[in-house]
């Protein structure tokens, strides 16, 4: 356990006698589980020791993006809860994405990427950004073209990938770079620790919060592993909020889908680590995690909590922030003479 949790423990301890009754354990139980202690296995990609290493290096590689200035780690920062608090991230020529990006810190457990899910795994996603004109703006040849200028790089995809003729391939990108996204978990948590029946790591005000959550409906949308993600809902079931937060022209995953029922409908967004991922929704528009609880109580319940019960809610929400991934900065291949240069910046 580290220093952090262990201390986060003791403090915990201090404040409060707290004491957990069984009926809401019992509860937490049926609702949510802990992260679990080994790593899920990944569909069509065996995780080894060799693509974890060089999905790291190339999560932080900015020659994947055709200015060679933006990586995975820029919008996924991985000191930063694994996003890059910012309402939508800059890319390419400065523009500016059109969605607030999503922790890639326990990604793995979602049912699918996206807010809209339109990549049904991590492989998928790694793929979206590089191409995307307002993300690294870049091409699956001209990155394979660049990987293949660097002889470390081909020796570490021929590592990674043995027995394959042509191991440096774009496809081979997306699954080292899914192998090292999977080992980003945040176990340890104090909310963990509590469904392991260790309840003095939660306060009295945290457990009221979590009974809140449970019995007011909150978990209905946010449950599993990673309270959310695994599972699409609309935003406004009961009352649309304001245009800001749920701006008209984004419909979800009704782009995806072309189905008029899924307009507005968004995949659930996970809660893990939610303290330190500020903004909050698709659109980033809102700063404020108590904001962010009222504006889903009247929403998504059609119910106008009050402070009492925000201030629980969030209090618990907080609970739910895990040990943060131990990543060495991994020094990357030197380029080399035949390493593509940037394109200019158009935009």
């Amino acid at each position: 356990m580290s220093r952090f949790i262990a201390l986060a423990a003791v403090l915990a301890f201090a404040a409060t006698s707290a004491h957990a009754d069984d009926s809401l354990l019992a509860k937490a139980k049926e609702n949510f589980e802990a992260i679990p202690a080994v790593l899920p296995a990944l569909k069509d990609n065996a995780v080894t020791r060799e693509k974890v290493e060089l999905g790291k290096k190339l999560f932080f590689d900015p020659r994947l993006s055709s200015s060679h200035l933006i990586s995975c780690n820029t919008c996924h920062n991985l000191g930063m809860g694994g996003d890059d608090n910012l309402e939508t991230s800059i890319g390419h020529g400065w523009a500016k994405g059109p969605r607030n990006a999503p922790t890639v810190l326990n990604a793995v457990f979602n049912i699918a990427q996206f807010w809209d899910g339109r990549a049904e795994d991590l492989k998928a996603q790694a793929k979206g950004p590089v191409q995307a004109g307002v993300e690294m703006n870049n091409t699956p040849a001209v990155v394979e073209e660049t990987l293949k200028s660097m002889p470390e790089y081909v020796a570490e995809f021929t590592a990674a990938f043995p027995g394959e003729k042509d191991a440096v391939s774009f496809d081979n990108m997306a699954k080292a770079i899914e192998a090292f996204e999977a080992t980003l978990i945040t176990p340890a948590s104090r909310f963990d620790q509590f469904l392991a029946g260790n309840a003095a790591v939660m306060t009295d005000v945290e457990q009221k919060g979590l009974g809140l959550f449970i019995d007011k409906g909150c978990a209905s949308c946010h449950n599993g592993v990673n309270l959310g993600g695994n599972g699409y809902y609309p935003f406004g079931v009961v009352e649309k909020p304001g245009g800001e937060v749920l701006p008209s022209g984004d419909k979800g995953r009704f782009a995806v889908t072309q189905t008029a029922s899924e307009e507005y409908v968004f995949r659930a967004g996970p809660l893990r680590n939610i303290a330190l991922t500020a903004p909050y929704f698709h659109s980033g528009k809102v700063w404020d995690l108590r904001q962010a609880v009222a504006i889903m109580g009247e929403s998504q319940l059609g119910e106008k909590l009050n402070d009492e019960e925000i201030d629980a809610i969030t209090a618990f929400l907080y609970t739910l922030n895990g040990e943060q991934p131990k990543v060495e900065y991994p020094i990357l291949p030197v380029s080399s003479p035949t390493t593509p240069m940037p394109i200019a910046m158009d935009k």
